[in-house]
């Protein structure tokens, strides 16, 4: 997909879109496994699936609902990903961060990403939430490689604050407040679909990696070569292979993001009006 055609594509799907919506959102937030709960809190919600969007990918995961959701959350306007897409379902890192460059377009201006993720913190359990403050790219693809255009982005964007330091800020404050206890570390994303190995998540760890999944690298990329400002959120749905000697299954992470459901709630709806 070269520059001059992303650009058409993008176009298509906001038309599409507007077309749909009373209004441009500000705000973006995309979903991971079992998180889809936070899509409860929007009021006055228009509902498109993906299919219908001109060039989406179609959501293949379990806890993953395939719908993109505009209305109003925590006093912002918003446009919702239930559900997202990976590299391993077999799409390309373009078409994985296609979505938030449309997010873009639309109006968005600052992003929240959560995704269910293993620990690899020995330190973390189950159920815990961590503010990403950087992540790794062990994907190895990069939706910026080809030919870039302007009109999205430079050519070289900084990565070294991926995730903001103020929405950072914000989201420690909203915790204090309520309570929740808040981890912060390190995200290493990984192709999958397989779990890691007990020796891959001990490379992890003295890579410096507190958390690890299969998503919201190339998203993150995507974000802030658009300019678009990016908070990180993970659910720790189960610790990394090797930490607690047993198999682990996709019923245990959708399980334990309803579990800890509560609380994401909560620090959510008070982060969102400092997005």
């Amino acid at each position: 997909m070269n520059a001059s055609t992303m650009e058409q594509r993008i176009a298509e799907a906001v038309r599409f879109i507007e077309e749909e919506i009373p209004y441009a959102p500000e705000v973006g937030l995309i979903l991971g496994s079992g998180l889809g709960v936070l899509a409860d809190l929007m009021e006055d919600v228009t509902v498109i699936h993906y299919e219908e969007i001109p060039f989406f990918p179609v959501s293949t995961v379990e806890g993953h609902a395939g719908e993109l959701l505009v209305g109003t959350i925590g006093g912002r306007k918003a446009v919702l990903m239930k559900g997202r897409f990976h590299l391993y379902e077999g799409y390309d890192v373009a078409s994985v961060a296609f979505p938030v460059r449309v997010m873009r377009a639309l109006g968005v201006q600052s992003l929240l990403v959560t995704n269910a993720a293993g620990g690899v913190n020995t330190g973390y359990r189950p159920g815990d939430l961590m503010l990403i403050h950087d992540h790794v790219n062990l994907m190895f693809r990069n939706p910026l490689i080809g030919r870039n255009e302007e009109a999205l982005g430079v050519r070289f964007p900084d990565m070294s604050q991926a995730y903001s330091a103020r929405l950072i800020e914000a989201a420690r404050e909203a915790a204090d407040q309520l309570g929740i206890r808040l981890e912060e570390g390190v995200y290493a994303g990984m192709l999958g679909p397989s779990y890691e190995t007990p020796a891959e998540i001990k490379m992890l760890r003295t890579l410096g990696a507190d958390a690890v999944g299969m998503s919201t690298v190339p998203e993150v990329i995507a974000a802030r070569h658009a300019g678009i400002e990016v908070l990180g959120i993970s659910c720790i749905t189960n610790m990394a292979a090797g930490i607690l000697n047993q198999p682990l299954s996709h019923a245990e992470v959708v399980e334990t993001a309803e579990r800890v459901k509560e609380s994401f709630l909560e620090l959510v709806s008070a982060v969102l009006p400092k997005l």
